[in-house]
């Protein structure tokens, strides 16, 4: 006879710790308030309406995912539990990949182009997992993937202009924008994400290939190197790259993953592959999520094999192993 307990539990555990939670509420009042003011000043060319059908979209698919996911775990969906408040905490992280993939992407009047990569964004978040820490984490940028497979399965689609950041306004608001996101942005990192050492990695190889590509290939050391002066660029920098959920948190990890974005970004476009910044964070991306898998196998192979040998040891030795013999002949047992 065996007895079944109840493991569900009344209430999840919440999404993120608390330092993080912070750092997602500040980053979603931050791309919040850079869409109010790019749609009233700066000059976003995407229609108005759009920013809140992605966040429908993506509200709709965070919530019935993880309903989904929650029943098929034995646990309380994690928006439960704290009201109000949790349920605007859980969705931060849906809030940034609606407004994100909608304000950088530029797919004509196509809305449901759009609205395909904010749910491919969101879906890819229950996909592509690998194990860290003790759980199936998502290691693919959710926004970066969503806006990658726009432009992949629509040819026609392409990134939003980078003018548009600021095409409305001129003189000293040119220069005044861009210094007030990378001063937000560099306290938000410094002080919550914790992802300066990948910043500085990313710059500074983003600098070195920019060189080594006008040496090579003979193009304008100064045109690679001018892209670091654009908004969008900025943006990229400081909240799009530096995601706490998809870049290791270990200095010298973060350090390979700036540099192997810069790396690869320089590679594609060395190769004539444009969008290259979308490209190259995803593929490094699925390279970190191969080598937690990685990681994890092989652990696993030596956890089990440890406890082989265990098991071997507590029974006294190692176990008799039977050779067989010829059909005639019986059986012979070595010790």
């Amino acid at each position: 006879m065996t007895t079944t307990t109840n493991t569900r539990p009344d209430s999840a555990a919440p999404r993120h710790d608390p330092k993080v939670t912070t750092a997602l509420r500040r980053f979603a009042i931050s791309i919040s308030v850079l869409n109010i003011l790019g749609y009233t000043v700066l000059g976003f060319e995407q229609p108005w309406l759009w920013p809140f059908v992605a966040l429908a979209t993506a509200y709709a698919v965070e919530i019935g995912l993880e309903v989904i996911g929650a029943r098929s775990e034995g646990r309380a969906p994690r928006f439960l539990g704290n009201g109000v408040r949790g349920l605007v905490e859980f969705l931060y992280p849906a809030h940034i990949t609606a407004l994100a993939v909608n304000m950088l992407t530029y797919v004509n009047d196509q809305v449901l182009a759009m609205m395909f990569g904010v749910v491919v964004a969101i879906g890819a978040k229950w996909v592509l997992r690998a194990p860290l820490r003790g759980r199936l984490r998502h290691f693919m940028n959710p926004s970066n993937f969503g806006i990658m497979v726009i432009l992949v399965v629509f040819p026609w689609a392409s990134i939003a202009p980078p003018y548009h950041f600021t095409e409305n306004v001129d003189g000293v608001i040119d220069w005044l924008l861009p210094v007030a996101i990378i001063g937000l942005g560099t306290m938000l990192n410094a002080k919550l994400t914790g992802r300066m050492w990948l910043i500085a990695a990313w710059l500074s190889v983003f600098v070195l290939q920019s060189v080594v590509r006008g040496i090579v290939l003979d193009t304008s050391i100064l045109g690679g190197l001018a892209t670091m002066t654009g908004v969008a660029f900025v943006l990229f920098t400081n909240y799009m790259i530096t995601d706490p959920g998809t870049s290791p948190s270990r200095p010298a990890s973060q350090i390979a993953f700036g540099g192997g974005v810069a790396l690869v970004y320089g590679m594609l476009t060395g190769a004539g592959i444009p969008y290259g910044l979308f490209f190259a964070t995803a593929a490094v991306c699925a390279i970190r999520g191969g080598f937690l898998w990685s990681v994890y196998i092989v652990e696993k192979v030596r956890t089990e094999r440890e406890a082989r040998e265990r098991a071997i040891a507590a029974a006294g030795g190692p176990a008799p192993v039977v050779v067989a013999a010829p059909s005639n002949t019986k059986e012979v047992v070595v010790a």
